[in-house]
């Protein structure tokens, strides 16, 4: 005789699209817990919990994604004790009826505590994002695919003397270049994201200073960096500057017209969160003059338009939002989840 399901993850394809490896993790994770069954629904797919699944009397875990939960449904799930009913962004959209039944009934409901899921992926991003902008990686690779002048162009014979471009060194010297060692690193946000970055810059060699009114001394400790009260202060000496925080109501413009006006001629702006922590159009205008490079996976603008002049400029490295989703920040927000639950 087939066991019942003891583990249920009902998750629907407009949730897959934004979390593809998920359902798999939570299968990989309750397997071991007795009988689990994964249940996609289609695009389109509108039913309820309810009448999605049947054969629901021994759950005693669930997992629902992107599936409308009612209190009537949940009666189909006598056995139940614990269950997570995330959204795509933010806390469970599970209604006030549902939760109020699941709770009088003593059901345990979970939820993420913090979005450090994808912490070391955005964090590992912006690092990467440093490297190729420090080292015109792209803008190298991209020369390569056209002709020979980049190999050409730093032969010791084109040499134009001291302080040019010489044999095997790409750098542009208007703006912040070479190694990390040495370089002074500011960020702004101590949390998930930015105390990982500054501890990758830390151990790569460089100054780093930080400012984050709410972290605590630990979260210094952790990025490795010295503290910085004053965020007016931060940006003055910054060779790379790196805002690296979540866009609320309260951090929307935090890095103000004249935060960005006084970071130094040639400092490297990295952007791997949300853009528009920061006043656009003021590094709009500052990249675009030259005056300052960017490295950046979020923009004020998504998709940017094809004739966006940001585009292809020398002294900007681009990538088109990529930097949370990998399939481990996949797994870590379903044992985010999952690490809550009984064993």
């Amino acid at each position: 005789m087939t066991e019942k399901t003891s583990n249920l993850v009902v998750v629907h394809a407009d949730f897959e699209a934004h979390w593809p490896f998920v359902a798999q993790r939570f299968l990989e994770r309750w397997q071991p817990l007795g009988p689990t069954q994964v249940v996609r629904l289609p695009r389109n797919d509108s039913r309820s919990l309810g009448k999605a699944v049947s054969d629901t009397d021994a759950v005693v875990r669930l997992a629902g994604m992107g599936v409308p939960v009612t209190a009537d449904c949940l009666q189909q799930f006598p056995a139940l004790r614990e269950a997570t009913f995330p959204a795509i962004y933010g806390p469970s959209k599970l209604n006030a009826a549902s939760q109020a039944y699941l709770t009088d009934r003593g059901v345990q409901i979970y939820d993420h505590l913090s979005e450090g899921f994808w912490g070391q992926s955005v964090s590992e991003f912006a690092l990467a994002l440093t490297l190729c902008a420090l080292r015109r990686i792209p803008q190298n690779y991209h020369e390569m695919l056209t002709d020979h002048e980049a190999w050409l162009r730093y032969a010791p014979e084109r040499n134009q003397g001291p302080g040019t471009l010489a044999a095997q060194f790409s750098d542009d010297l208007r703006f912040t270049c070479g190694t990390v060692q040495g370089k002074r690193v500011r960020v702004v946000g101590a949390g998930n994201i930015g105390s990982r970055y500054a501890s990758f810059m830390r151990m790569l060699g460089a100054d780093v200073v930080a400012w984050d009114p709410f972290a605590t001394e630990a979260h210094f400790h952790r990025a490795g960096s010295r503290r910085q009260f004053h965020l007016e202060q931060l940006m003055l000496d910054a060779e790379i500057f790196a805002p690296l925080l979540p866009l609320t109501d309260s951090t929307r413009g935090l890095v103000t017209a004249a935060h960005i006006e006084s970071l130094p001629q040639g400092c490297l702006v990295v952007l791997a969160t949300r853009a528009n922590v920061c006043d656009m159009p003021t590094v709009r205008r500052r990249v675009l003059a030259d005056e300052i490079a960017l490295a950046a996976d979020v923009f004020d603008v998504e998709p940017l338009p094809l004739d966006d002049p940001l585009l292809g400029r020398s002294n900007v490295v681009h990538t088109p939002h990529l930097a949370g989703r990998t399939r481990e920040a996949n797994a870590q927000w379903v044992d985010d989840l999952v690490d809550q639950f009984r064993p």
